[in-house]
């Protein structure tokens, strides 16, 4: 028998190096996060993998998965732990090694397994952990399976069984490569800033970007898990300004920069300014949609309310879907519709064919950033984004609140705004023109300014994004609209960035 996990074990005692521990918390809506120590040990990450392999065999599914780890100090010595669960759930595993989780996805399609383990805390800071996992690709976990698969650890209900199997796929990351670069080069001679703050993506995607034809400026594309400057999180304004001064330095057409396990791309044009993800997205749409006639997309509720309003979109006949934030929630909602393309705020883009098979990977949204420059007739990167209506928008701005309060306090401030509209109240000074719950709550005045509150579902914030079609002014109003609902909850802290 082994043993039910414990939440919480004090390190450096017996009970620590021989119990599990799994703090209950860590599992999230679409994948699982926890800090490393603090809240898992690695006989914890053990019971996580006999949970999966548990689940996997439950959900009919064959039990072969497919295992990477990211680039951290710590990644590799969790991912074993994590296949030695697995082994003995009985599923054969096929160990590609040190990737970024797209290349994991892509592995599912080239080795025909159907289900993957990545190991990844993604953008999170060092010291935390995770998984990302599916059992039907292209798609990820979402809230049933997370569930499920938490009472089974939690439980230690494990179905193990000595049927298990392990294979290391030499040289992996080459069959990857090959996969994405297997395209005419680009007519277009680009000068690319490839930014990856010292993570994972470090190691391909400079390569990826040479290969398609583009003129490489590397920066920070060394592997140091200490993340010696920032963060590599292209959501984040230092990561950009950092991007900024390179593409000013180097006058390149474009700067690119990767998140820490590569599924995520950030853009800063050749003015040095930063083009938030949403934009970006409106981008690629208008270049798809002229291509590719009645196009569908689907947006996640984070995102700039151009989708609907932009003229050229309208006149090419595209249709967009908004949707809840996260990305499984956004994979599997392109995958039903079979929309053309997806595109969250955060940078997570999913294309379908064909551009590509559904997952979000920044390798490939980096592509086809490129190939849109190549199509433009010599416009830039700045001409494309001015070429859209003006909006004033925020960066995303996330501030704390425990994962035990976040929700509770979410379903208050949806609460709250129903009650002002449906008793004909005004936010910011003008009526409630909508409500979107689907996430939280996204609530669009008269003149089209919103303002969105959600809970973060991999880390203990909540998330606030506002914008305006009309002035940087009535964004602020957004801004301090929804805050001040938020400073009603004592439970909300500080935000990590504000506008």
């Amino acid at each position: 028998m082994f043993p039910k996990p414990k939440p919480a074990l004090v390190p450096n005692t017996y009970a620590y190096e021989s119990e599990p521990m799994v703090k209950a918390t860590g599992f999230r809506e679409y994948d699982a996060r926890w800090l490393f120590g603090k809240e898992i040990n690695l006989m914890g990450i053990q019971a996580l993998g006999m949970g999966l392999g548990t689940m996997i065999g439950e959900m009919g599914a064959k039990q072969e998965i497919v295992t990477a780890h990211d680039f951290r100090g710590y990644s590799a010595s969790i991912k074993y732990a994590l296949i030695s669960g697995l082994l003995a759930s009985g599923c054969k595993v096929h160990d590609i090694g040190l990737a970024v989780t797209p290349m994991a996805y892509f592995a599912q399609f080239d080795l025909d397994v159907p289900c993957v383990a990545m190991v990844t805390a993604s953008h999170n800071d060092n010291g935390w952990t995770g998984v990302k996992m599916g059992a039907n690709r292209p798609l990820t976990f979402g809230p049933d399976e997370m569930t499920r698969l938490k009472e089974i650890v939690l439980n230690a209900d494990f179905k193990l069984k000595p049927a298990g199997g392990y294979q290391f796929h030499e040289n992996f990351p080459a069959r990857y490569i090959a996969d994405l670069t297997n395209r005419p080069k680009l007519k277009r001679k680009l000068k690319v800033v490839v930014a990856c703050g010292n993570g994972t993506a470090g190691a391909f995607a400079p390569k990826v970007m040479e290969a398609i034809g583009c003129e490489v400026v590397p920066l920070d594309t060394e592997l140091d898990h200490t993340f010696p400057k920032y963060n590599p999180n292209p959501e984040d304004m230092e990561m950009l300004h950092a991007i900024r001064d390179a593409v000013l330095e180097h006058k390149a057409d474009v700067g690119l920069g990767f998140d820490g396990d590569g599924d995520r791309c950030g853009v800063v044009d050749n003015t040095g300014e930063e083009i938030f993800a949403d934009k970006v997205g409106v981008m690629l749409a208008r270049d798809m949609s002229a291509i590719h006639k009645n196009a569908e997309f689907v947006v996640d509720v984070k995102s700039t309310g151009l989708f609907v309003t932009d003229p050229v979109l309208q006149k090419q006949g595209a249709k967009t879907t908004y949707w809840k934030t996260g990305h499984s929630y956004m994979k599997r909602r392109t995958n039903e519709l079979k929309a053309l393309a997806g595109f969250e705020k955060s940078g997570h883009f999913f294309f379908n064919a064909p551009v590509g098979r559904g997952y979000d990977d920044g390798l490939v949204s980096a592509i086809a950033i490129c190939e849109m420059l190549d199509r433009a007739s010599g416009k830039t990167m700045a001409d494309l984004k001015n070429a859209l209506p003006k909006t004033w928008s925020s960066p995303t701005m996330s501030p704390h609140c425990e994962d035990e309060a976040k929700y509770g306090i979410v379903e208050q401030v949806v609460k709250h705004f129903e009650d002002v509209k449906a008793k004909g109240g005004k936010v910011a000074g003008q009526p409630i023109r909508d409500l979107v719950t689907v996430n939280g709550v996204r609530v669009t005045c008269e003149d089209g300014s919103w303002g969105l509150v959600r809970a973060s579902s991999n880390k203990p914030e909540l998330v606030v994004v506002v914008e305006s079609p009309v002035s940087e002014q009535r964004m602020r109003d957004m801004f301090e609209a929804m805050d001040s609902v938020l400073r009603t909850h004592p439970e909300v802290g500080e935000y990590n960035q504000k506008i």
